[in-house]
């Protein structure tokens, strides 16, 4: 393989960790695993910069490419941002400290690798590479949504092949959705609070930050003798899903609230957007595959379909999902210096 041939590099950075990937100019992604580092976004800009630099540097030492090979790269983060990058005045879940708040991501990292960056939110990102690698050849002609269940919640609308993102390059902030609570909560379960200051959004519960901060101490409250009500409610956000697989009741009372809130938020998309495709990534679908089943047949379950939809639509779990992000960061960036 030529190893000077032009490419883009495609850096999902999220709440924890960046994963990198490469583009070729034939269209090729010449990563086919997870090269991850720490993203350090929750000590602000500076040393969020620096971990992007360090992830740019990374996957071209994994490819054995020279930088002088790339031409532009792509860039996704957790929203709310700007169409350019410029996170949300308000910040977010994964953008707390205050060094955030306008911040323009996109242009410090170009100025850093003194190259071109095209700014994709993270969700989309992640839409347009499963919208095109579930769709195929016939992408340019159908529509999908896509739910990433993440720290936080991201999303995702395509139509005809292009991800719409609106005026602001707000659209498709799925998590930020407020959805109806009947039926869905407990007797008594208290309205979950998300980090951009919403009640019962979509993200204060189908997410990873939603379990920490609204679902599992509720359930643990209930179930007192629980081994997870010992832990630190960090430790036990992360072992949740474990015990989920395992088919613990309690936490499958966790997922199915998980499940309920996505199917509600994918009904509210149907009377929308009304797409082919409904997909489902993230960490909740990285799991045995039973349990994987389990949750996308109860999301299905709760998206209330008319009958002409429900006879044409499609569910399934994104393409390549830990991988999704970066590589459609890639193909934005592809498509803005026109070699597609």
């Amino acid at each position: 393989m030529n190893r000077s041939l032009p490419v883009i590099v495609g850096i999902d950075n999220g709440g924890t960790t960046n994963n990198v990937t490469v583009l070729d100019d034939d269209g090729r992604f010449l990563v086919d695993r997870l090269i991850e580092s720490p993203s350090r976004v929750r000590e602000g800009p500076e040393p969020a910069l620096d971990a992007l630099t360090g992830a740019f540097h990374s996957v071209l030492l994994a490819t054995g490419l020279e930088p002088a090979a790339v031409v532009g790269v792509g860039l996704d983060t957790p929203g709310p941002a700007s169409a350019d990058g410029v996170i949300s005045i308000k910040g977010s879940t994964n953008f707390e400290h205050p060094g955030w708040q306008g911040f323009d991501i996109r242009g410090a990292l170009s100025d850093r690798l003194g190259l071109p960056v095209t700014y994709l939110n993270d969700g989309n990102a992640a839409a347009l590479y499963a919208h095109r690698a579930y769709l195929g050849a016939q992408g340019a002609e159908r529509s999908s949504v896509s739910v990433v269940v993440g720290t936080g919640l991201g999303g995702g609308l395509v139509q005809a092949g292009q991800v719409i993102s609106g005026t602001a390059g707000m659209a498709g902030e799925l998590g930020h959705v407020r959805l109806a609570m009947d039926g869905l909560l407990e007797d008594g379960q208290p309205v979950p609070v998300c980090g951009c200051g919403n009640t019962g959004d979509a993200e204060s519960i189908a997410s990873l930050t939603g379990i920490r901060q609204n679902l599992l101490p509720y359930w643990l409250s209930r179930h007192p003798g629980h081994p997870l009500r010992g832990l630190p409610i960090d430790e036990a956000a992360r072992q949740v899903r474990d015990y989920g697989e395992r088919g613990d009741v309690m936490a499958l009372r966790v997922f199915e609230q998980q499940a309920t809130a996505i199917g509600r938020l994918f009904t509210v998309i149907a009377n929308v957007t009304d797409p082919d495709v409904y997909l489902l990534g993230g960490g909740v679908v990285e799991t045995d595959p039973r349990f994987r089943d389990w949750f996308l047949a109860r999301v299905r379950e709760h998206t209330a379909l008319r009958a002409e939809q429900a006879a044409v639509a499609r569910f399934a779990l994104t393409p390549d999902r830990d991988m999704a992000g970066a590589r459609g960061a890639a193909l934005a960036a592809r498509a803005a210096t026109n070699r597609t």
